[in-house]
């Protein structure tokens, strides 16, 4: 018999962020490697995996969390474009997702996925974006994500990311 997979999603607090900022690395780390060559990880990791404290403490980023109390995953939504301040009517960002490499393919993503799309319907939001790694495109084109395009994302004046552009149009 199969064991039960149990968590919850709840929102994050400012008090989640080192145990944010692990989880993005264990997950980063673990499931981008087979993905990206391992020196572009060793510069980009340390830019990607610091919790965000503005998204934890804005009502729109969620963490999911085993029986246990392991933060198993993470990820979020804003109306602001990550990295400015702009804001365009209908659409929203999905922003820092990642699930522990140890609960993958058991709906975490999806679960908290799902209340971002619930929060954005009801701030009227039409059309997510999102900037995907190369190892989570399918994931979003399983949440009806449709690719948009390539593109390298600056890090730093140093370092830029390969990603994949990628929307979907709310129901």
């Amino acid at each position: 018999m199969a064991a039960t997979v149990t968590y919850i999603v709840r929102l994050s607090a400012l008090s989640d962020a080192d145990t944010v900022s692990a989880l993005l690395a264990a997950s980063y780390s673990t499931l981008l490697a087979s993905h990206y060559e391992k020196g572009l990880l060793e510069r980009a990791l340390p830019f990607m995996t610091k919790a965000n404290p503005t998204l934890l403490a804005s009502g729109a980023f969620y963490v999911a969390q085993s029986s246990h109390g392991e933060l198993i995953g993470c990820g979020g939504w804003s109306l602001e474009r990550p990295g400015t301040a702009k804001i365009v009517r209908g659409e929203a960002h999905i922003r820092h997702f990642a699930t522990h490499p140890g609960w993958t393919r058991l709906g975490v993503g999806r679960s908290i996925m799902n209340q971002c799309c619930m929060d954005a319907k009801a701030r009227d939001v039409s059309e997510l974006h999102c900037c995907s790694t190369f190892a989570a495109e399918n994931f979003y084109k399983a949440l009806g994500f449709k690719t948009v395009a390539g593109a390298d994302i600056p890090l730093d004046s140093q370092v830029s990311f390969p990603a994949v552009l990628m929307q979907h149009a709310l129901p």
